[in-house]
């Protein structure tokens, strides 16, 4: 019988929270339940990522991520961009204007933080994209995207 793959990720998951937000529980007897959801005939590999998650299970959680000044600065400019009002074309100059500051932000970031700073600019990539073109995506007449 292969593993139910979509019962083990649910069971999972539940395991995981109350692990996470229930002082107290029992993590080797939630690891046993979801170790009784493999089946003996599974293949290698989902006995591999089943291990893998169910001994994790007993790892206490990673510490909240500390962002650095430069990190909550950018955040500053995309959420001073992303209410900007205005005209469209007033708007479309806010985003363009905080899509750079938050480039140049990221410039100055530690390799660890300069991606995460650089995504804050597809938001607002998108929404520029949306106030140049309002029918993006592009429909076919038919209503449908292409």
């Amino acid at each position: 019988m292969p593993l139910d793959v979509a019962k083990f990720n649910n069971a999972f998951s539940r395991a995981r929270d109350k692990v996470r937000t229930q002082h107290g529980t029992d993590v080797a007897a939630e690891q046993e339940k979801l170790r009784a959801l493999v089946p003996e005939d599974a293949s290698d590999h989902d006995r591999s990522w089943t291990k893998t998650l169910i001994d994790g299970l007993a790892e206490p959680p990673r510490p909240p991520r500390q962002w650095s000044a430069l990190y909550h600065e950018a955040g500053e400019v995309h959420a001073a961009a992303y209410r900007a009002g205005g005209t469209v074309e007033e708007r479309i100059a806010a985003l363009e204007e905080a899509r750079h500051k938050i480039w140049a932000i990221a410039d100055r970031a530690s390799p660890d933080e300069e991606a995460d700073i650089r995504a804050m600019t597809r938001v607002l990539e998108h929404l520029e994209d949306r106030l140049r073109n309002p029918t993006w995506p592009r429909e076919e007449p038919s209503g449908q995207p292409d």
